[in-house]
C-alpha cells in the first residue's frame, strides 16, 4: 500500500544564481550615457521566462555601469580616492550617473512584469582601501524570501583609507557569496566569453582554471570603451579568486546579444555557452 507521505510531490530545494549585466551589453560604451532599451526589455523577459521554468530559482540580478557611471569616474578618478571640494563633487556626479542607467534598468523590468527591488550598493556600503568590508543585506535577504528579484549596481562607496571609491558589480557579489551561497556566478556582457586572442578572434577558450590561466595570459586584455573596474583580465582575475576560496561554485562569462542565452544558462547554469571559470 503507498504511503500518503510518499505519493507527495517535493518541490526541489532553492537554488541561488548571482546574474549580471555588463555594462557593455546594456549600453553602448562609446556614447555617453547611452541605454540599449530593445536589449533590456529582451533580458527582462529571457529572465522572466527562466523563473517561470524553474520557480525554486533564487536570483541575485546586477547590472554594470557603463557608459553611466565609468565615464564620470574616469574624468574625477573617483576609484583611486577622494580629497578634496571637486572630488566629492565628482563622487556625486558618479553617484547620480549610476543612478540614472538603475532607474532605467528598473523602469524597463518592472514594465515586462519582473518584481525587481532595486538595492544601491552606496547606500550602505563601506570600503577599506578599495575593499568593501560592509554591506548592509537585510533588505536583500528579505527581497528573496518573498520572491522578489535584488537589483544591485557598479556604484560609488565610501572608504576608511580614500575618502571614496567605485566598487563594480563584481565586488558586490563576492561580497555577497558567503552569505547568500550562489552555485553559479553568470557575467553576461558583448563578447561571446574569453576569446584566445587579446584582438578578439580565434576560438573562445571554453575553460579557465587556476591550473591553466597562466597559459591565457595574452589573450586577457582589456575592455572595449571605458571601463575603470578592471575591463575582461580583472573579471577573470576576479572570479578565479572567488572559486579558489569557494570551489563549489562555477562562474561564467558569456554573451547576452545571443538570443536565449540568457534564459538557457538560468535554466541549465552549466550549458556550454562562453566561458566557464572554475576550480
Amino acid at each position: 500500500m503507498t504511503s500518503r507521505c510518499s505519493m507527495t510531490e517535493t518541490n526541489p530545494p532553492p537554488t541561488t544564481i548571482f546574474l549580471k549585466l555588463g555594462g557593455s551589453l546594456i549600453t553602448d560604451k562609446t556614447r555617453v550615457e547611452h541605454a540599449r532599451k530593445p536589449i533590456l526589455r529582451r533580458m527582462a523577459r529571457e529572465i522572466k521566462a527562466a523563473r517561470a521554468a524553474r520557480p525554486e530559482l533564487r536570483l541575485v540580478l546586477g547590472h554594470g555601469s557603463g557608459s553611466f557611471g565609468h565615464v564620470a569616474a574616469k574624468k574625477y578618478g573617483t576609484r583611486y580616492g577622494v580629497t578634496d571640494r571637486e572630488d566629492w563633487l565628482g563622487y556625486a556626479i558618479v553617484a547620480a550617473a549610476a543612478a540614472r542607467l538603475n532607474q532605467i534598468v528598473t523602469d524597463v523590468f518592472i514594465a515586462e512584469g519582473l518584481p525587481i527591488v532595486s538595492l544601491p550598493p552606496s547606500a550602505s556600503a563601506r570600503c577599506d582601501g578599495g575593499r568593501l568590508s560592509f554591506l548592509d543585506t537585510f533588505v536583500l535577504r528579505a527581497a528573496l524570501e518573498h520572491s522578489l528579484v535584488p537589483l544591485v549596481q557598479g556604484d560609488v562607496a565610501l572608504d576608511t583609507v580614500r575618502g571614496a571609491t567605485i566598487v563594480s558589480t563584481e565586488d558586490v557579489f563576492i561580497y555577497l557569496v558567503r552569505e547568500f551561497q550562489p552555485t553559479h556566478i553568470l557575467l553576461a556582457g558583448e563578447v561571446a566569453g574569453v576569446y584566445e586572442n587579446p584582438d578578439l578572434s580565434g576560438p573562445i577558450i571554453p575553460v579557465i582554471t587556476p591550473g591553466n590561466v597562466a597559459q591565457y595570459t595574452p589573450a586577457l586584455g582589456g575592455s572595449h570603451g571605458i571601463d575603470v573596474t578592471g575591463g575582461m583580465i580583472g573579471k577573470v582575475n576576479q572570479m578565479l579568486g572567488l572559486v579558489q576560496h569557494y570551489p563549489a561554485i562555477k562562474a561564467r562569462i558569456f554573451s547576452g546579444v545571443g538570443h536565449g542565452n540568457v534564459q538557457r544558462l538560468l535554466i541549465d547554469p552549466d550549458a556550454e555557452i562562453g566561458t566557464a571559470i572554475r576550480y
